[in-house]
Parts: structure tokens; sequence; C-alpha cells
């Protein structure tokens, strides 16, 4: 990890202007990954307060005389860590395909983009349900 911090800062430091649509180094394809994972993380934690404004929301119709069960909330939140320690530890794994190599950062980071979009995208859909 420290490893591919010092490559993207180097990345930025010797070019600030790395076209992203075109990366020609590998030290530029794994700044341009960092990046996309970047966005895709920003982007769930804005969807993440959406989706737990909802389920806390629906929590507040539940008839707890009756109902035993977790909250919504507690439900998504049980999820979201189960789910960040799957995201992490495989992602960490499919880094592994190119382990110790200079391209073993952009993999990191391509799977860490592409697992956060689809999660994002299933959060977005547990606000749009019922």
């Amino acid at each position: 990890m420290i490893f591919s911090a010092l490559l993207l800062l180097a990345a930025t430091a010797d070019d600030p202007s790395i076209d992203c649509d075109n990366p020609r180094y590998q030290v530029e394809m794994n700044y341009c990954a960092g990046k996309e994972y970047e966005i895709a993380d920003v982007a769930l934690n804005v969807q993440w307060k959406t989706t737990v404004a909802k389920m806390r929301e629906r929590d507040k119709t539940i008839d707890r005389s009756y109902d035993t069960q977790p909250t919504h909330y507690d439900a998504l939140l049980a999820a979201q860590r189960a789910w960040l320690t799957y995201r992490d530890q495989h992602c960490l794994n499919e880094g592994f395909a190119a382990r110790g190599g200079s391209m073993a950062p952009m993999l990191h980071s391509g799977c860490m983009a592409r697992l956060t979009k689809a999660r994002t995208a299933e959060l977005q859909a547990l606000v749009e349900e019922y």
C-alpha cells in the first residue's frame, strides 16, 4: 500500500497532466486506476448517506410490539461492514496476479473501483424498493 501511494505521488509530481483516457506508462495507469477508485468511493459515500436516511425512515414504521427482527438500518450496517471486508480482501487477491510487480496497484485499484461502483448501484436499488 505504501508503495502504491508513493507511485501515486510520483506520478502527480512528475506529470500533473496525466491523460487518463490514454495513459502511456504503468505509473500513469496506476494513477488513473487510483483516481477511478477515488471517484467511485466518493459516489458510494454519497449514496450511503441517502440509503441510510431511507432505511432509518423505514425503521420508523416498524411495530416493535411484535417485530423483533433487526431494523433496516441495522441490517444495512452489518451488510456494509461485511461487504467492505469482502471488497478489500477480494481486491487484494486480484492484485496478487501481479504480486510485487508495477502493475499490482492498477489491478487492485481497478478491482476496488469496479466493486465499489457495483455496491453503489446496490445501495441505490435499496432506496428505490417499495
